[in-house]
């Protein structure tokens, strides 16, 4: 096997999707903490005596404890009794809001296997069904993990029933809990039989905030401990294995079935059977695709000057997954993370940038692991690189080595609320245009534009209205500028062409404007209004924003 090829194989790449408030960042912090990366964890969000995430390093994420931008992490790790390399973790932390799915299903396109953690008490949510709709469509497989166990909630075979209703998915489980919600003692290991084989009973320790010790005995000595607890735990692992919830390596990777564990976070129990069952069951990163429509294109001409497919030994291919900026208050730079999806990525060497036809410098090349870096001199297929000062690249774009690859594009989701933006001096205009470049440039709003309003004042076009605090909050702290956001009376946006414009611009309570990227949007009052125009004059664009 090759050094690329070994190196692919140790890797899981993977990111971690929940509603909000589900525990992703304190289970991310879980995970680095087993993972001996961190002495002590840094838990959760206003809890006297407790540190902020390591993953939550910007400060509207520190003061409302949630994550309002995906960070990377990579470590190595190594389960007990495993021969060789360790493996090499890298580990996505995604934003739960719905004003920021956006970035989250950027990241999802970056990963290989997804853990979809759930609130033990409150089950499924909205925001965890929609992002396990985007891993479905991408055929990510999916480790299932009930969170928050150590406070009072449902019961485990209520949810196991609830996921297989919602979402057609079959947990198997591996690891089942041993006392009911808000009673967590340890966990049930589960047989490739379906029956409890082990007792994993864990010892609290001071706020959760280092390793749990573990106790380990056999079933009989379980029953002599915990009594009818461990009977209850083992009889409705028999219960779920007379279904026919056992795992099935096939049909988890065919997204069918979901491993299935029970956990704590803030306490850690569980947790390093999470980075064990990861390190078995996801899968080593994989080949990818290249854009169909550059394909095509390529194929009136000379159809052999782009490949197909990059396979993780061939030669060097990333795709931009996140441009981020301000994550060192020290240095103005920019991030733009990427995702190696085939080859040996070596800092300094030339690529080319596939949207541009340039070459590519990366001499500043950076491992992330929450706010800190380190230079990296080589990764392989699957890690997350960040390519500092990257100004050229955005989300979507793909830079390579040898013959031309180009994968498909970062879709941008439809906006649906609007507002403008100016400096609230004058004398901040320089550093205003700036930052607007900046943030813009990274996805954090879409900016639109037209000669009307000039440069001054953009209107700033967003999934969600957080997204508009994240903007002002960044541009405050990052460049020093304060700004005001205004309404407009718009809250539909469509896509239109150079032959339509100046007719709808003609319309009352239809604006048109330019985007960054050089689509002309035009924006509506409401939908009865974009209703009118479109029975008045059905020849022209209005195409819905969607994902492509």
């Amino acid at each position: 096997m090759s050094t690329t090829a070994s190196e692919a194989a140790r890797r899981r790449t993977f990111a971690v999707i929940a509603h909000p408030d589900a525990g992703k960042s304190t289970l991310t912090e879980a995970l680095a903490l087993h993972a001996h990366m961190i002495k002590e964890a840094g838990a959760v969000h206003g809890k006297a005596g407790r540190k902020s995430t390591v993953s939550d390093w910007m400060e509207m994420e520190k003061d409302r404890g949630i994550s309002i931008a995906s960070s990377a992490l990579q470590f190595e790790y190594a389960p007990e009794g495993h021969e060789g390399e360790p493996y090499m973790i890298n580990l996505v932390d995604t934003p739960g809001h719905a004003d920021f799915s956006e970035d989250t299903y950027r990241v999802l396109s970056a990963v290989d296997a997804a853990v979809m953690l759930i609130d033990g008490a409150k089950g499924l949510e909205p925001q965890t069904l929609k992002l396990f709709r985007v891993c479905k469509a991408r055929g990510l497989p999916i480790i299932t993990v009930v969170n928050k166990w150590d406070r009072p909630g449902r019961t485990p075979l209520e949810l196991v029933d609830e996921i297989v209703t919602e979402i057609q998915l079959q947990p198997t489980p591996l690891f089942w809990p041993v006392g009911e919600a808000g009673d967590f003692r340890g966990l049930a290991r589960i047989n490739d039989d379906g029956e409890a084989e082990e007792y994993i009973h864990f010892l609290r320790t001071a706020g959760g905030s280092t390793i749990a010790p573990e106790e380990h005995y056999n079933p009989e000595e379980a029953a002599a401990q915990e009594g009818d607890v461990w009977d209850t735990a083992a009889e409705e692992v028999e219960l779920l294995a007379a279904d026919g919830a056992l795992h099935d390596e096939e049909l988890f990777l065919e997204c069918t079935t979901s491993p299935l564990i029970f956990a704590s976070a803030m306490l850690n129990f569980g947790v390093h059977q999470i980075l064990d069952t990861l390190c078995a069951l996801a899968p080593a990163p994989a080949g990818r695709d290249s854009d169909p429509k550059v394909l095509e294109a390529a194929a009136g001409g000379n159809s052999g000057a782009i490949d197909a497919r990059r396979e993780p030994e061939d030669d060097f291919s990333g795709v931009i997954f996140k441009v981020q900026a301000g994550m060192d208050r020290n240095h103005r730079d920019s991030l733009a993370f990427m995702r190696v999806v085939s080859g040996v990525f070596e800092r300094g060497m030339q690529a080319t940038h596939a949207q541009s036809g340039r070459t590519f410098s990366t001499k500043y090349a950076l491992t992330v692991f929450g706010r800190t870096r380190s230079t990296v001199e080589a990764a392989y297929p699957g890690d997350i690189v960040g390519l500092v000062n990257a100004g050229s690249l955005a989300p979507g774009d793909t830079i390579y080595a040898g013959k031309k690859v180009q994968f498909p594009p970062m879709p941008q989701f439809a906006p649906e609320h609007f507002r403008t933006l100016r400096a609230k001096s004058l004398g901040k205009y320089k550093q205003f245009r700036k930052a607007l470049e900046q943030l813009d440039s990274e996805g954090v709003v879409q900016i639109l534009r037209n000669d009307a309003r000039g440069d001054a004042n953009p209107v700033m076009a967003a999934v969600g209205p957080m997204q508009f605090e994240v903007m002002q909050a960044r541009m405050d702290v990052e460049y020093n500028v304060e700004t005001v956001a205004d309404p407009v009376p718009y809250s539909v946006a469509r896509r239109t062409d150079a032959e339509s414009a100046p007719v709808l611009a003609k319309q009352r309570g239809v604006e048109i404007f330019t985007r960054t990227d050089g689509e002309l949007i035009a924006l509506f009052g409401d939908k009865w209004k974009l209703a009118f125009v479109e029975k008045e004059h059905p020849e022209l664009t209005m195409e819905p924003l969607v994902a492509d």
